[in-house]
């Protein structure tokens, strides 16, 4: 059963955001979520969290579910190393052995086994992300929600970290939600890409790409025609 939004409203003082929004998440599958700056993304995945309430409206399927949240920053603990970085969010569901060696696991998978005891002060930019990305998948979160967490770092290190991500993925499937501005970061990642209106943020098409990623690559003209589909409604 999807995870589902159903006519949502939500306003911050006079800022109507949400107004009758609706939107599915289906199971296991990477929906990518493109708009404006300031139409409302962060904030459907703050509602999505259960962090912040809608103003009406009703969530389906989400009331059990699990959460992991990666961020536009790391937000690592500095004084933690990598490793214990991915731990801190296994001390309530798992036992010592069993957490630190999901976490080495985890941390294998994005590269950084060799860096597990260095701090973040210690790390690149890259690298902090790839832990937050490990810590993300450590946790048996139901839903992983994405918040343009592949923007400040160059190109080549973007592409290597959605490609840790989509192995991470591929090797244990969650249902993601992730909002960017990138048509191609969309294109790359998602199984599903929906474009949002400016606010209230309304739902201007919904895409199911069927194309296999390995013909995704940046620079691919493959999908060349929706990409500039994408690209002519959101610029109107």
């Amino acid at each position: 059963m999807p995870y589902e939004l159903r006519d949502i409203r939500k306003s911050f003082g006079d800022l109507q955001v949400f107004a009758g929004f609706s939107l599915d998440f289906p199971p296991g599958k990477v929906t990518a979520v493109l708009g404006p700056s300031g139409c409302g993304k962060t904030t459907l995945l703050n509602i999505l969290a259960g962090l912040i309430a809608p103003d009406a409206g009703e969530l389906r399927g989400l009331g059990d579910a699990r959460f992991s949240y990666v961020f536009q920053e790391p937000r690592l603990v500095p004084t933690l190393s990598a490793l214990e970085n991915v731990e801190l969010v296994l001390r309530a569901s798992f036992g010592t052995g069993e957490r630190k060696e999901r976490a080495l696991r985890l941390l294998a998978a994005v590269g950084l086994a060799e860096a597990r005891e260095l701090r973040p002060r210690q790390l690149s930019g890259g690298m902090r992300q790839r832990v937050s990305l490990a810590r993300a998948f450590a946790y048996p979160a139901d839903i992983l929600l994405l918040d343009e967490p592949f923007q400040s770092v160059d190109l080549r290190t973007r592409i290597g970290l959605m490609d840790s991500f989509l192995d991470l993925q591929a090797a244990d499937p969650r249902t993601v939600v992730f909002v960017t501005h990138e048509v191609r970061e969309a294109l790359y990642l998602g199984d599903i890409v929906v474009v949002l209106s400016d606010k209230p943020a309304r739902v201007l098409d919904r895409k199911e790409l069927l194309l296999p990623r390995e013909r995704r690559s940046y620079g691919s003209a493959d999908l060349s025609d929706v990409e500039a589909a994408l690209y002519r409604l959101i610029l109107g």
